[in-house]
């Protein structure tokens, strides 16, 4: 019977953040500004003749929670939206708290519950030594995966180092 011999290794590490990034817009400016700026140093590259960017968000989700409470302020009901972008996330913000049908029907004012929001991203980037690998962010976590090079995780720690949120 034939055995199953490794053939590469990859890595997962992962940085538990001390305090959860505090709302979407904070976490969409570190998202974008990796996209934009490139801190990590990521090549171009060719797939098939198609030029690829360096950093690529990959997937994205953000969930939205909202909390309907009576006038002595109990918890009465609650509504949540999965959301598959920023922009999609606000507007469900928006209309959920802004649906009087919605609020009547639960029988309490509509609050914005932030610290139960979730948000997450993933990014794919293209080492400059060839290597692909993912860096995903949420709240309090900040991933970066299938790589083989410490080197990688060095780079993405550097710069996680200088971002006050990513402490």
């Amino acid at each position: 019977m034939a055995d199953f011999i490794e053939q590469t290794v990859t890595r997962t590490a992962v940085r538990n953040l001390a305090v959860p990034i505090a709302d979407v817009s904070s976490f969409n400016t570190i998202v974008s500004e990796v996209i934009a700026t490139n801190p990590f140093g990521c090549t171009g590259y060719d797939v098939g003749g198609i030029p690829q960017d360096a950093v690529i968000k990959s997937k994205e989700a953000y969930v939205a929670k909202v909390l309907y409470e009576d006038n002595e302020a109990k918890t009465v009901g609650n509504a949540t939206a999965k959301c598959p972008t920023v922009a999609a996330f606000n507007t469900a913000v928006s209309n959920i708290l802004a649906n009087t049908a919605l609020a009547t029907a639960m029988g309490g004012d509509p609050v914005r519950d932030t610290d139960g929001e979730s948000y997450s991203a993933t990014l794919k980037c293209h080492d400059s030594s060839g290597e692909i690998y993912y860096v995903s962010f949420s709240r309090d976590t900040v991933r970066v995966s299938s790589y083989s090079d410490n080197a990688i995780v060095a780079t993405v720690e550097a710069w996680a180092d200088t971002v006050p949120a990513l402490a």
